[in-house]
């Protein structure tokens, strides 16, 4: 609604106006005003004859505002609502994949078809997280709707690609059973690499994910009780790794370990101190990180995936992932006779429903081993 005012000057009397425009990228509000009108009505009717413009044709200085520029302002506000850890990854997003497409452009001027077109390329590119990519770029463009400066969302109506070839479930295949993780380890044991070991033990042991292992110390570890606490998580920040508390309230959790395990990372610690002492660093400290690098810091989040790789291909063992040793726990743990319920604070899982799947998952497998294991038998 215009805001109408009578004035004077040397002249005489006058009308003026002001027209609420929108905001600006950094969400300051923009006004238009024009003056000089003889009556009121004039200024009544070209105040209304602006509005319709604007209504109709958007704003009009806000039509030379980048992308760049409005995402700039957007990602000031994100920052204050989210963890270093998540907003560090957001912005490697949009600096890598997204602002090289639609940095430079007036916002107001990206059209469906462009963002349909930036959809369709990163998909067949290859990049997996493509869905993430135009999330984001939505992200952008609601900002701008709050902000004034566009009345659509271009994103709204593009169509994103779908990958058919690709498993509905991550679980599938993506775990060692009995035989296999005995096999693993005593490759792995032939490596000898201790700290290897010890960590993939832990892990298939104990169904931590690699980010908890990775920030685990001494301190964290109760040798009596063969317990683990878990009540961080190494995550990557602006200015490298940082340790980050867990992200839900499920993660902050308790973890009971087999004694054998536990006299694994005591062999690996005593391992530890000695080549650490020969480096320099005194690793007697209960804070002492249980899994290191040369420089005694966190190891980077690659370095157990180079170790798995490297032992899959030279023994020609079952490709899983490193968090496929988390899924190998949990198929173990429900095999082994613990209730979903104990498997679901074991693992840390918030929902129980992503415990139930891995269940589901088993279960599939088992069903599948009947009329297999029914020939077998009746051999005839």
């Amino acid at each position: 609604m215009a805001s109408i005012k009578q004035y004077k000057n040397k002249k005489g009397t006058f009308w003026r106006f002001q027209v609420f425009e929108g905001r600006d990228s950094s969400g300051k509000q923009k006004v238009i005003k024009r003056q000089g009108f003889s009556t009121k009505k004039e200024a009544k009717i070209a105040a209304a004859q602006l509005e319709e413009k604007i209504r109709n044709n958007g704003f009009s200085d806000s039509s030379k505002i980048t992308f760049k520029e409005v995402y700039e302002a957007w990602f000031k506000l994100y920052k204050n609502t989210v963890r270093e850890s998540t907003w560090t990854k957001t912005r490697e997003i949009f600096t890598l994949h997204i602002l090289p497409v639609f940095g430079n452009i007036a916002l107001s001027k990206i059209t469906t078809m462009q963002c349909q077109q930036a959809v369709d390329k990163w998909f067949a590119d290859g990049f997996t997280k493509y869905k993430v990519f135009i999330n984001n770029v939505s992200r952008i463009f609601k900002y701008a709707k709050r902000m004034k400066l566009i009345i659509e969302n271009p994103v709204d109506n593009v169509i994103k690609p779908r990958n058919k070839a690709k498993p509905v479930t991550t679980m599938k295949n993506n775990f060692y059973d009995r035989g296999e993780l005995q096999h693993f380890l005593k490759c792995l044991y032939d490596e000898d690499n201790m700290e290897a070991y010890t960590f993939f033990r832990l892990l298939a042991f104990s169904g931590l994910r690699k980010s908890e292992a990775l920030a685990l110390t001494y301190n964290d570890i109760n040798f009596e009780k063969n317990t683990v606490t878990v009540n961080k998580t190494q995550s990557r920040g602006e200015n490298g790794l940082i340790i980050n508390s867990p992200k839900t309230f499920e993660s902050n959790r308790t973890v009971f370990i087999d004694p054998k395990t536990i006299v694994i990372i005591k062999k690996w610690r005593f391992q530890q101190q000695q080549e650490l002492m020969h480096l320099g660093f005194n690793s007697l400290q209960p804070n002492q990180l249980v899994f290191n690098s040369v420089k005694n810091t966190m190891l980077q989040p690659v370095k157990p995936t180079l170790w798995l790789q490297h032992c899959i291909q030279k023994y020609d063992l079952k490709h899983i992932t490193t968090h496929g040793f988390r899924h190998t726990y949990a198929t173990l743990a429900i095999e082994s006779g613990l209730s979903i319920k104990q498997v679901q604070q074991q693992l840390g899982h918030r929902d129980f429903k992503t415990t139930m799947d891995v269940y589901a998952a088993l279960t599939n497998q088992k069903k599948n081993e009947i009329a297999a294991k029914f020939t077998s038998y009746v051999d005839f």
